[in-house]
């Protein structure tokens, strides 16, 4: 098992129902692949380094779990075809 950072950026113009289901969805697929979610830290609206699909703000989420190596494709898999989705990267913690 590893601890790994997921941190996504969410497509600001959703609305709360909109959020809401898309987040729900995210917190099933990383429940289903990580044995557990230490911490799930929802920064807000900020705005982007640069204009991505002419975006220029985020809506930040940053989840903290642990998981098989094993589990990682298809968490990255499921994040990759989710349209709420703006940008998405995971990162293993080698510090905890």
């Amino acid at each position: 098992m590893r601890t790994y950072e997921l941190l996504l950026i969410l497509n600001p113009t959703l609305n709360e129902d909109e959020r809401a289901a898309a987040l729900e969805r995210i917190n099933n697929v990383v429940n289903e692949g990580a044995s557990e979610v230490s911490t799930v830290e929802e920064w807000g609206k900020r705005k982007l380094a640069y204009e991505i699909d002419k975006l220029n703000d985020g809506d930040y989420v940053l989840y903290e779990f642990v998981a098989e190596p094993t589990n990682i494709a298809e968490i990255n898999r499921v994040l990759g075809i989710t349209d709420a989705i703006v940008r998405f990267i995971i990162v293993r913690r080698d510090d905890k």
